[in-house]
């Protein structure tokens, strides 16, 4: 089912029928500031694993993401280890980053188990909105499969060809992008880019 949304007049109603089926354990496709990503429920294990294995991803090998609306969310779900990581953030959040962390307790185990866990706070609005109203981070795990991005990827409809029977809702917020979040992990002494995405990394130390 596609649900049509827009960035700069979100229908409250929509966004609480969406929010309804996440509750529930459901799957999403949702529009981000970079690319369309499959999206859940992060502290739903179960959604997890159904995501995992859409993409046909293993959880125990790959570093799972989550979306929070703001940065005061951030610390129930990570530890910032730094004043230096903390300003990073608030330099460049909203945007099209993920910060590696490490993961706090909160978090069920599927994202503990290399004790980290990459954060994000897109700069879309639908997606904040989503996040604010569930009252919990979603997941967020791209939809491509590889490097290279399909046009299925970008146009709603045709990811809802592809994918539609696998979800329960796809988010129409227009065309998505090509080029994915820049990766920045802040888990060890040095922080570090670790892939190269959409935006130029902000800082003034």
């Amino acid at each position: 089912m596609i649900v049509k949304l827009y960035e700069k007049n979100t229908n409250l109603k929509d966004i609480a029928k969406i929010v309804g089926v996440l509750r529930e354990g459901g799957i999403i496709i949702y529009p981000t500031d970079t690319v369309y990503a499959f999206g859940c429920d992060a502290m739903n294990v179960r959604a997890v694993e159904r995501i995992c294995r859409i993409k046909g991803i293993d959880p125990q090998r790959s570093n799972l993401s989550i979306v929070c609306n703001d940065l005061s969310n951030i610390s129930r779900y990570a530890r910032v280890t730094s004043n230096r990581v903390f300003k990073l953030m608030k330099r460049n959040l909203p945007g099209p980053f993920t910060f590696i962390l490490n993961a706090a307790n909160i978090l069920p185990k599927i994202y503990r188990h290399r004790k980290e866990v990459g954060i994000r706070i897109p700069s879309n609005p639908i997606t904040l909105a989503l996040v604010e109203a569930l009252g919990n981070p979603v997941l967020s795990t791209s939809v491509h499969n590889r490097d290279d991005f399909m046009e299925y990827s970008t146009d709603p409809e045709l990811i809802d060809e592809e994918y539609g029977d696998a979800v329960d809702i796809v988010i129409d917020g227009g065309y998505g992008g090509v080029e994915p979040s820049t990766v920045v992990d802040c888990t060890g002494d040095e922080i570090e880019i670790v892939r190269q995405g959409k935006g130029e990394l902000i800082d003034n130390r």
